[in-house]
């Protein structure tokens, strides 16, 4: 009897194995009830993409610390700690973080049922920072709105808005996309009145990667590719007719192209140039952590927009290719994460995803570009890094949405249910 039963036992060990093999799970050693191998384990978020988001974070933290400890030293700030915009930016990331888990906890569904709502909710806070008594200006621009522990930007959250909204609107418009009046068109007047409302502001850095992630959507929707040239053709020409009718953006790009001039080093070409000492001083391995000397208030907004001339100074050129490859991965790690979506044919998490991709790539991109003097001078920080509640909240929320796409598409292909 004995004999049997081992003949049997390996007679259906042989059968098994293969099965075994091909399941994306594995088995016990011994059957399926054996405890003596552990089950593979199913991660239910992309580790690699959040590890990177902390890292970008962390170094951001030091990155602000170092670039404003001296700002009360100015008599404009003589009445801060040297620690206050650190304590203000660890409470920004509390409350962001916070608000990640959250909207991690939000199926994608969810996000695409209230798109339209979200979109209409960033309209009225646009329309209401306008307001004098609402919306609190700085440096003749108007754009927060203050609550107290943060100055709320509502162009952030337009962002991540029209996001949300475009995605909505492609799936919806996906059996008319061909068709230019029926598919685009409402889609382009959405974007033009945002943008209006930014440029009221102004705010053209913000109104110019809404644009793109909504042209971004478009395409990757499938959008007949010629209709796709054609806006952006429209956009270009847009753009064009506002840097020619405003003398200030003119003169802004006149510095650019020519920031050592006698005129333009003293006023428009001022950040510039001092951007590019800080990352020529810099070199190649940088004068170490703390040691910059443009932050000692020759660099305006050394904390906020022109944060990677701070890090060239102190960390050099590895610095800056470490940090630009950090960004690059993290662009397409999102992109990734979206074309899974769609081969999984969740059409909207796909595009959601991929326009978190090319919303960090784009803004990275223009934000590094102004700092190194490759691009005219455009007030856009760098995402997960500057200084900026209202940027940083609403940067991890879009991560936090990416993670739950991701999470989501782990379920299905491991023969769960969403």
């Amino acid at each position: 009897m004995s004999v049997l039963g081992h003949t049997l036992s390996t007679w259906f060990a042989g059968k098994l194995a293969p099965a075994a093999a091909a399941l994306p799970v594995r088995l016990g050693g011994r059957g399926s009830f054996s405890n003596t191998t552990a089950p593979a384990q199913v991660r239910g978020f992309d580790q690699p993409l959040v590890w990177v988001v902390v890292t970008l974070l962390l170094w951001g933290l030091v990155m602000v610390y170092s670039a404003s400890i001296a700002m009360p030293d100015n008599p404009r700030f003589s009445n801060y700690t040297h620690a206050h915009f650190l304590v203000r930016h660890v409470l920004s990331l509390g409350v962001a973080f916070v608000a990640a888990l959250i909207a991690f906890q939000i199926p994608v569904q969810t996000w695409e049922k209230v798109a339209p709502w979200l979109f209409v909710a960033s309209l009225a806070l646009l329309i209401a920072v306008l307001v004098p008594f609402i919306g609190k200006g700085v440096n003749g621009a108007r754009r927060w709105i203050a609550l107290g522990i943060m100055n709320f930007q509502p162009s952030e959250l337009a962002k991540f808005a029209v996001l949300l909204y475009a995605a909505d609107y492609m799936v919806r418009k996906m059996d008319v996309k061909e068709r230019f009046f029926r598919a685009v068109m409402p889609m382009a007047v959405a974007v033009a009145v945002v943008g209006l409302l930014l440029l009221a502001e102004p705010d053209m850095g913000a109104f110019m990667v809404i644009a793109v992630i909504a042209m971004g959507i478009l395409f990757l929707g499938g959008v007949n590719a010629r209709m796709f040239f054609l806006i952006a053709a429209i956009l270009l020409v847009a753009f064009g007719l506002m840097i020619a009718l405003s003398e200030w953006r003119r003169e802004r790009i006149f510095a650019y192209l020519d920031p050592w001039s006698e005129k333009n080093a003293v006023a428009k070409g001022y950040q510039l140039t001092h951007s590019l000492i800080a990352i020529g001083r810099g070199e190649v391995f940088g004068v170490g952590l703390g040691g910059s000397v443009e932050k000692l208030h020759w660099l305006p907004e050394a904390h906020t927009d022109f944060l990677l001339a701070v890090i060239g100074e102190e960390f050099g050129l590895v610095g800056v290719v470490l940090l630009i490859g950090l960004f690059l991965w993290l662009t397409r790690r999102i992109m990734h994460i979206g074309r899974q979506a769609i081969a999984l044919d969740r059409v909207f998490a796909g595009l959601v995803a991929q326009g978190v991709g090319i919303w960090m790539g784009f803004q990275s991109f223009i934000n590094m570009g102004v700092n190194l003097g490759a691009l005219p001078t455009k007030g856009l920080t760098l995402p997960l890094m500057s200084y900026g509640g209202s940027a940083i909240l609403i940067n991890l929320i879009a991560i936090s949405v990416v993670l739950r796409i991701d999470f989501e598409n782990r379920q299905l292909m491991h023969g769960g249910r969403v």
